[in-house]
């Protein structure tokens, strides 16, 4: 008979399991919870104590809030990496929990959801660990987006704030560092196929005793990677700017006491998740759904499927996912569920209540649903260096389904807005630089995505990334003193690159790009979006268009246009349609590339895309189109076949009695063509993907996924990983076939 064990006595084998464990990796409990913690006796107390001293607490606030934008701007001004120059940070304060309460009011907002998850793996795990324990002037490090973040690339540093021997607060700063050791240069290896391709990979790191980082381990790290001036200098920017708000809250707490500084972290927590939910409640309850697709995995053309149910319930906001694609267990296109989370947080706080604090409360009303082992919630074994070909078309459809909600909400803090161009399109390069340094980045041309169209005014051209406010696209000649690559083309908008409607969305620009004076350069692409749209309209707005990645290759354009400059186009459709340079060969595809080499002066042409349009076309101004035709965005086709507007193009004078009879000869035409939805649906409606079509996600049951084929398929509760054979294999074999053919043909 065996012993029964007197509470909390515990058995040897579970004590030497709990003091011998094999391995720390991604703790469930606090990657899955993006709740606010619950509150310390000493928190409460504080709260309690302060609760009619609003006036104060609204003054220490802004104080902290100072420090955080403050310490934004120090990151931006010191740092070398194009993404602290240009924006793509955060900077803030945890509670002594590890919530993130207060963060600049600028930069990537993603990480606003995200930032916690290290914070609360140090206190859980080393905080009390003999080993390795949390003092006064830690440093500590982390980026493996496994254990919280985005993706690699982004690496974060904090160090906790004693008072009276206790932790009250954690600093930290987040920067897209880019650079990180992959297996292809600039730190987003669109070819890695697992987790260990993608570079360095630190869980929750201390680097740093005394404020100060210990020699071997930033040695270490700067032998991981291939800029270690770069490794060296981010993480000195980010630790000086940790120290600046450190020494903020200490003044705080000098002013106004302890209590007032709990009492201002706690309850900005506690008032955000309170006006979240009181918003909430003001929204009708009710079901929206929507899809979006993805394209590619970066290596080849698949059709990746995102299903989205938004579900409204009193002050509640339940997100489904379930029924989404499959993860890829050799492609970098996963996505780990906290990233997710923090984009779709992000859209929340940038588009919908941009007036609430940059916080984690923001989120905690809001429910997710995932399947475990999908690309929305991958496992710890797949690798996620480009989750934003996931993330970013999950956050599209919860952008396209919450405005039907909102729509008829009692409060409103913002307009409502279209879709947002989603995708990172810029360049990834590497090579030797003309200062003969190894370098590997990306550009940050990837901000200047199109904006959406509103309900009441059309999109901002090239405004903003998805995940960021007020970041920056860099100024070129700044770019061209550090790195060998031109831009012969760096922004200039493209012709009816946008979504259409009543409102149009912003329109993104063209960049045409080569290098010189380098001894080896290349070049990588991560987006999708070239073979079937990732941004849509709402309300009859248009989706814009398909971009691909053009190509001029063996041509050396600064010799050409030594004596022959009038050979030179300046935008993508004049290049690829004229071939103006002899002897070169032109090529488009879809827009993933992996790292490749070039040759000095060729081209490589990419397109940033347009906002989604709002509402029907037919019930745009006339005066509108006049004035996108007189700045060049707009062509006569689309004013005449989408629009369907009468001009005098010479002019720009509007014929409004032949633009009526045009647009009620359109209404006419569309009555014409229209179906019950019914009869719609038997004729659009089929049991299950197209044979041939490389389909991935749920069709109609989202119990059931399909791998690839409509007869290959998965439950949802026990998904299959998709393992895809190497793009150059395939290419290989159907080469091998066409030449087996022709030999049996001689």
């Amino acid at each position: 008979m065996s012993k029964v064990k007197a509470p909390g006595e515990r058995s040897l084998i579970e004590q030497f399991l709990d003091d011998n464990v094999l391995f720390l990796g991604p703790d469930p409990q606090i990657m899955t919870d993006h709740s606010v913690s619950i509150p310390s006796e000493k928190e409460l107390a504080a709260v309690e104590a302060w609760k009619d001293r609003t006036d104060e607490i609204h003054l220490i606030r802004n104080r902290l809030q100072t420090a955080c934008n403050e310490s934004f701007d120090m990151v931006e001004q010191m740092g070398a990496a194009p993404g602290a120059k240009w924006g793509d940070l955060i900077t803030g304060i945890f509670s002594c929990q590890g919530d993130l309460s207060l963060s600049s009011a600028g930069g990537v907002l993603i990480f606003s959801v995200l930032a916690q998850h290290p914070q609360k793996f140090i206190l859980k795990y080393w905080k009390d660990d003999p080993t390795v324990g949390v003092r006064e002037g830690d440093i500590f490090m982390h980026n493996d987006a496994r254990y919280g973040n985005i993706h690699n690339t982004d690496q974060s540093l904090s160090t906790p704030v004693f008072h009276n021997g206790e932790i009250v607060c954690i600093v930290g700063a987040i920067v897209h560092e880019g650079e990180n050791g992959a297996c292809e240069p600039g730190g987003m290896p669109g070819g890695a196929e697992s987790p260990y391709d993608e570079g360095l990979k630190m869980s929750p790191l201390k680097v740093g005793e005394n404020f100060e980082f210990r020699k071997d381990l930033l040695t270490f790290l700067q032998n991981s990677v291939r800029e270690p001036k770069l490794q060296m200098e981010g993480m000195k920017s980010k630790l000086y700017a940790c120290l600046r708000v450190k020494k903020r809250v200490e003044e705080v707490i000098r002013d106004y006491g302890i209590d007032a500084f709990l009492a201002t972290v706690r309850g900005t927590l506690t008032d955000t998740e309170a006006e979240v939910r009181r918003r909430l409640r003001t929204w009708p309850n009710g079901k929206v759904r929507s899809n979006v697709f993805a394209d590619s995995t970066l290596r080849e053309n698949v059709l990746i499927k995102i299903r989205c149910e938004v579900i409204k319930r009193d002050d509640e906001l339940i997100i489904d996912l379930r029924g989404s694609s499959p993860e890829f267990l050799n492609r970098a296109n996963n996505t780990v569920l906290a990233s997710m989370k923090g984009m779709l947080a992000q859209l929340f706080l940038m588009f919908i209540w941009p007036d609430l604090p940059r916080n984690q409360a923001v989120f905690a009303p809001i429910t997710v649903l995932t399947d475990p082992g999908s690309a929305l919630n991958c496992s710890p074994e797949a690798p996620n260096a480009q989750s934003m070909m996931t993330f970013f078309p999950a956050f599209t459809a919860v952008q396209s389904a919450v405005p039907k909600l909102l729509f008829a909400a009692g409060f409103r803090s913002t307009d409502i807005i279209s879709c947002w161009y989603n995708m990172i399109t810029t360049f990834v390069y590497g090579g030797f630089s003309q200062h003969n340094e190894f370098v590997g980045n990306v550009c940050a041309d990837l901000n200047g995505m199109g904006g959406a169209a509103r309900a009441t005014r059309d999109g901002e051209h090239s405004v903003a990334p998805i995940f960021a406010s007020m970041a920056d696209i860099g100024e070129q000649e700044l770019i061209e003193e550090e790195i060998p690559m031109m831009k012969l083309v760096p922004h200039k908008v493209m012709v009816d690159n946008c979504g259409f409607g009543k409102q149009r969305g912003g329109h993104g620009y063209q960049q045409i790009v080569t290098h010189k004076d380098t001894q080896a350069w290349g070049y990588m692409v991560n987006t999708i979006g070239a073979k079937f749209p990732s941004t849509y309209g709402i309300f009859g707005g248009y989706a814009p268009g398909c971009y691909p990645l053009c190509k001029v290759k063996g041509v050396d354009v600064f010799e050409v246009m030594k004596d022959n400059r009038e050979l030179m186009r300046y935008t993508i459709e004049d290049i690829m349609n004229e071939q103006p340079f002899p002897g070169a060969t032109y090529s488009a595809h879809h827009a993933g590339l992996q790292f490749e080499l070039a040759e000095q002066g060729e081209l490589y042409m990419i397109t940033q895309g347009g906002g989604g349009g709002y509402g029907d076309v037919l019930e745009r101004d006339p005066a509108d189109i006049a004035r996108d035709w007189a700045d060049g965005i707009v062509s006569k086709h689309t004013i005449e076949k989408i629009y369907h507007v009468i001009m005098d193009y010479g002019t720009g004078a509007i014929d409004q009695e032949g633009t009526d009879q045009a647009r009620a000869t359109e209404r006419k035409a569309r009555l014409a063509r229209a179906r019950p939805f019914k009869e719609f649906a038997a004729q659009w409606t089929k049991a299950k993907p197209p044979q041939g079509l490389p389909y991935y996600g749920s069709w109609d049951d989202p119990t059931v996924l399909h791998l690839g084929s409509p007869d290959k398929t998965c439950p949802a509760d026990a998904i299959e990983p998709v393992m895809m054979p190497d793009p150059k294999d395939v290419e290989i074999a159907a080469l091998k076939a066409e030449l087996s053919a022709l030999k049996g043909r001689a």
